[in-house]
């Protein structure tokens, strides 16, 4: 019933304003390909971090920008950024994105990533306006929790990429996995849970699992201070496990300096907590991709060229699309979708096209979140991954892999 008021509201909505485009003589100009009528039919907004933090992430919604145009020069697009502090600044984010639904023709709230105080944004977003579609990108909120406030919540597979990303570390030649966390995401059920399957993994494939703790760039020394332990830490990692470690972090602002250090000093990296050809690399690099903006092949062919350039072949991988983009752009379009009434919320193939949007060639795997304790089969949560580009080498069959059922049965012991 929800789905269908929505389709009768929006299409009242943009019969009216149908009607009244009709009794000007001169039309508005065009944004994105709409018609002016569809441009005011409804809006939405567009919630994700800044540069420093996920860059990737606010890539996607300018994308949504360019082709549906931002509200305050006529088009569809509301878009906000979070604090970079954010866990300090909950209550700025729930009102940044309660503030969205005073627009009267706002009609889809999309956070990415779904930070914590999400699942509050949206339950007061419900409370006042329940026609309202809400879609949470990469929650970093336990699944029950998000599952209970949002329409959709899209996670990268946080279980079978588990497993598959120590199966493409093991056909890299890894000897060890070194995973870079701290305290707060390892609260996260599903970053600690991965971190439990990774451990897994590893002493079911041969190879040696090591913890280690970084600094969380939200606590007081910043992303900067984050950025500078990793910087000075690395050298010793790969002194102390060796160059045939395969090093992995869940936090993006750490992927930087981490690859910076990797591509120096030795060491191998299988793929980003959240990947993406632009996810760490240029600036690690030190390469300039204004010139291919938007274009992945062209961004992926050049971070290629310059790892093979620095000795990196067959040792770096990423995914040839960014996630973090796909997702804003991606839950986007599929939100705009549903309320053109030509996609529904709860359709895997109708979130597959919309995402498949942004990434045309690439192959993506996954499935609807199945909880451990109960066996519980969420409707409204999705777990997605694509194949492993490796540099210099190209593609691992990621996809094609059957990831043992037992880790699906792994219940996640709490932060480590």
């Amino acid at each position: 019933m929800k789905k269908l008021s929505l389709i009768v509201l929006t299409g009242l909505l943009l019969a009216a304003l149908i009607l009244t485009g009709c009794s000007k003589q001169q039309a508005a100009p065009q944004v994105g390909g709409e018609t002016p009528a569809a441009q005011n039919a409804y809006h939405i907004g567009v919630v994700t971090g800044t540069v420093s933090q996920s860059e990737d992430d606010l890539r996607g919604a300018e994308e949504l920008i360019a082709r549906y145009g931002r509200v305050a020069d006529g088009g569809i697009i509301q878009h906000v950024t979070y604090p970079d502090n954010f866990m300090d600044q909950q209550e700025v984010t729930i009102n940044q994105i309660t503030t969205l639904a005073d627009d009267p023709l706002m009609k889809a709230i999309i956070i990415n990533q779904g930070i914590p105080g999400t699942a509050e944004a949206f339950k007061r977003v419900r409370e006042k306006r329940p026609d309202i579609l809400l879609f949470a990108g990469e929650s970093h909120e336990d699944p029950l929790v998000i599952q209970q406030a949002a329409d959709l919540a899209v996670s990268a597979d946080f279980i079978s990429r588990g497993y598959t990303i120590i199966w493409a570390a093991k056909q890299l030649g890894a000897d060890t996995f070194v995973h870079i966390s701290f305290p707060r995401h390892m609260s996260y059920e599903s970053l600690g849970l991965r971190r439990q399957i990774f451990e897994a993994a590893c002493n079911d494939l041969g190879l040696k699992f090591v913890f280690v703790t970084a600094p969380d760039p939200t606590s007081d020394v910043g992303v900067a201070g984050a950025q500078q332990y990793i910087l000075e830490q690395t050298p010793q990692w790969i002194n102390t496990y060796g160059v045939n470690s395969v090093f992995f972090c869940t936090n993006d602002a750490h992927t930087e300096p981490l690859l910076k250090q990797l591509l120096t000093y030795g060491g191998m990296f299988v793929e980003a907590d959240l990947p993406s050809p632009l996810m760490g690399y240029p600036g690690a690099l030190g390469i300039d991709l204004t010139a291919e903006t938007g274009n992945f092949p062209a961004i992926l062919k050049k971070v290629e060229e310059a790892v093979v350039a620095q000795g990196g072949a067959g040792k770096f991988g990423t995914w040839a699309f960014s996630y973090g983009f796909t997702v804003s752009a991606g839950l986007g379009e599929f939100a705009k979708r549903i309320l053109d009434g030509n996609a529904q919320v709860d359709n895997l193939n109708d979130l597959y096209s919309a995402l498949g949007e942004f990434t045309p060639g690439a192959r993506w795997n996954g499935g609807f979140y199945v909880d451990a304790n109960t066996g519980v089969r969420a409707r409204n949560q999705i777990l997605i991954y694509m194949d492993t580009y490796i540099m210099g080498k190209g593609y691992l069959p990621t996809t094609e892999q059957t990831v043992p059922e037992k880790y699906y049965s792994i219940k996640f012991q709490g932060g480590n």
